[in-house]
Formats: C-alpha cells, structure tokens, sequence
C-alpha cells in the first residue's frame, strides 16, 4: 500500500499540458468567486477557495522541474488533503458550505 502511495505521489511531474489545466481551472474558480464576492453573495459560496487552493496546488505541483520530485508530492499532498478536508466538512457540517 505504501509503495504504491509513495509510486503515484512522488512520481516525476507531468509537465505543462497538466500543470496548465490545474491552474487554468483554479483562474476559473477565483473567477466565479471574484464574481460572486462582486454581488455579495461570496458568504455563500466560500467552499469554492477550497477548490481554488486545491487545484492551485496541483498546478504548481506539476509545473515543477522533474529534479523536484519530493516537493511536487508534498504538493499532490497537500492537495488532496485540501479536497478530502472540504469533504469531511461538508459530512459533519454541511450548513458551513450550503447555507
């Protein structure tokens, strides 16, 4: 279980087809929020910075030259924690994310 976890988070970096699409999506949900906080409604949609943080990282994870390997999985990393954190939010508490 570990080598294969330690095989997919601390393989090379993928390059730029990968890191522009995880950084291109992460300008579109800074959009839609940067939108949503111009009409007043960002209260309502505050887990799309979770969003905006993990596929920000994910981009900058793979945009890393293939001799930083350690630091692009500590990137993936944290990533998924990210993602996995707006989960478990949205389990315990979903009136923080859906008002």
């Amino acid at each position: 279980m570990f080598a294969y976890l330690s095989d997919v988070l601390f393989k090379k970096p993928q390059g730029r087809p990968e890191s522009l699409v995880g950084l291109g999506l992460s300008l579109s949900f800074l959009c839609v929020f940067v939108y949503a906080w111009s009409v007043s409604l960002a209260g309502e949609i505050l887990w799309v910075l979770f969003i905006i943080v993990g596929t920000a990282l994910f981009g900058i994870a793979e945009s890393l030259p293939e001799n930083r390997r350690h630091a692009a999985g500590v990137l993936r990393f944290m990533s998924h924690v990210v993602s996995v954190s707006l989960l478990v939010i949205i389990i315990v508490t979903p009136e923080l994310v859906f008002n």
